[in-house]
């Protein structure tokens, strides 16, 4: 024989179920939240924000510390290398020279140049003399290999949102910091500005830039492959005021796909003093090997110098 009981006899019965107090149990949602001041803008202000700044630096002359480390999950195994000092030059719209100096002795570990499309690298220390494009054409499996100088441009500057090819998108969300009091792990609401760029094959995620709504200063930007994937993850710390111009006095740069990540940190900067065409010239030693990146065979440099880079 089956049973049919009313649904009202069923819904009575499952009514009371939560009086019994035998088959649940409640506790007070743990949910951490920043209670520091918050600042708002509109999209318009945080836009003009960026383009703003972009603005003001014509060029950049800095004394830095670099830090470096490369491996992860990929790999298995994060290496970490010693800090070492440099120099870093910047003259918009694309040019960049970076100095790594050697431990101690303050011999040249490499010196690096960059004109925006390609770049050429001298390496005392291994003889070689690297030339090469911006972009990664032969990946290399020594993640370091992998460095572009645009990489590194990419990540210093916020660039200017053009409404010619970009599109802006105010996004609010949430991030994880630890508080500076208790230094626990809490949530703080953001600003994400997504900026959609367009070209000929169409429209793409380019950059996202993260606010702080404590201060309203970018504390993040990621940058995206033309495929969607995210190809530079940068992180901005301690904003100090460089001749009139608010800039990170940190900047950590990791790039995902290479597994690799850069650290800058500011000794000296200076901004909008004048840069020669002299200082971006990095001409190749007599004697020392040429490693064309996009060729397939390192060839001898002959004694010449000066190789013209692809």
């Amino acid at each position: 024989m089956i049973l049919r009981f009313p649904l009202r006899v069923l819904m009575a019965v499952l009514l009371a179920l939560p009086l019994t107090g035998c088959l649940f149990r409640s506790h007070r949602a743990q949910v951490l939240l920043s209670n520091q001041p918050l600042k708002t803008a509109s999209l318009e202000q945080l836009v003009a924000t960026i383009n703003d700044q972009a603005g003001r630096i014509r060029t950049l002359n800095a004394t830095v510390n670099l830090a470096a480390s490369s491996g992860g999950s990929k790999k298995g195994k994060i290496t970490e290398y010693k800090e070492i000092k440099g120099y870093i030059l910047v003259r918009q719209p694309s040019m960049l020279r970076m100095i790594g100096l050697m431990p101690i002795v303050r011999n040249r570990a490499f010196d690096m140049v960059s004109d925006g499309n390609t770049f050429k690298l001298w390496i005392p220390p291994e003889n070689k003399f690297v030339v090469g494009s911006n972009n990664v054409v032969h990946p290399s499996q020594k993640a370091l290999e992998n460095l572009r100088p645009q990489h590194i441009y990419d990540a210093l500057l916020l660039h200017p949102i053009d409404p010619a090819h970009d599109i802006a998108v105010l996004e609010q969300n949430n991030r994880t910091i630890q508080d500076p009091k208790t230094r626990k792990q809490v949530l703080e609401p953001d600003y994400n500005i997504d900026v959609i760029t367009h070209i000929d094959q169409g429209w793409y995620l380019s950059r996202k830039i993260t606010f702080s709504r404590v201060d309203l200063m970018p504390v993040r930007q990621r940058v995206y492959d033309r495929n969607g994937y995210l190809a530079t993850d940068a992180t901005y710390f301690d904003f100090k005021d460089y001749s009139g111009a608010k800039l990170p006095s940190v900047i950590r740069i990791w790039r995902p796909q290479e597994e690799y990540s850069v650290t800058i940190s500011m000794e000296k900067l200076t901004t909008n003093q004048p840069l020669t065409d002299d200082q971006f010239v990095l001409n190749q030693p007599p004697g020392s090997q040429l490693v064309q990146l996009d060729s397939t065979i390192p060839t001898a440099a002959s004694n010449s110098g000066g190789v013209q880079p692809r």
